[in-house]
């Protein structure tokens, strides 16, 4: 069984380590990914990853974004954010997101969901950022986490295609 996969990279290159995950996704064509995947560097257009995700069937999306967890910088974590998708966690009320350009990755789901879609298996591959300040360019230890977050991403794109969408966060380390 096979199952169509979104990789999403989200941030803002303006706001220094904020740029996290367009850079890995500016990464990943080099990579042998499936015919199954899509890789789209969505920056900060959340109404253009709702519809998008609204119109792709997939049943996995990794989004791969700065991930602030009060940890070390350059730290990767891979969470399981399903239940931000599903309806039945709290989510955002669509209707107080003024700019739908600083959408996060709740907000898009949520969208998502008032417009009748649903994004099944839910993953974010997030990096603890240092610097979110002005700026163009990664710092160093979030810069030194970009291939080890690719090659994460490969991985659990590998687990999503061949399980289907099944959970494919057991299986990553």
């Amino acid at each position: 069984m096979t199952g169509r996969v979104l990789v999403a990279g989200i941030g803002n290159v303006f706001l220094g380590d904020d740029g996290f995950g367009v850079e890995v996704v500016s990464r990943l064509p080099r990579e042998d990914l499936p015919p199954e995947v899509d890789v789209g560097d969505y920056g900060i257009a959340g109404m253009h990853l709702a519809y998008d995700l609204l119109d792709g069937d997939y049943h996995t999306t990794i989004f791969v974004d700065a991930l602030g967890r009060d940890g070390i910088p350059g730290t990767l974590s891979v969470l399981d954010a399903t239940a931000a998708g599903d309806g039945s966690g709290p989510g955002p009320d669509v209707a107080t997101v003024p700019d739908a350009h600083g959408m996060d990755p709740a907000s898009v789901l949520a969208l998502l969901r008032t417009l009748g879609g649903t994004p099944g298996r839910v993953l974010v591959v997030g990096c603890e950022p240092q610097d979110v300040t002005e700026g163009i360019g990664l710092s160093e230890p979030v810069e030194a986490a970009v291939e080890d977050a690719v090659w994460r991403v490969v991985e659990l794109v590998d687990i999503a295609v061949e399980r289907g969408g099944a959970d494919v966060s057991r299986h990553s380390g």
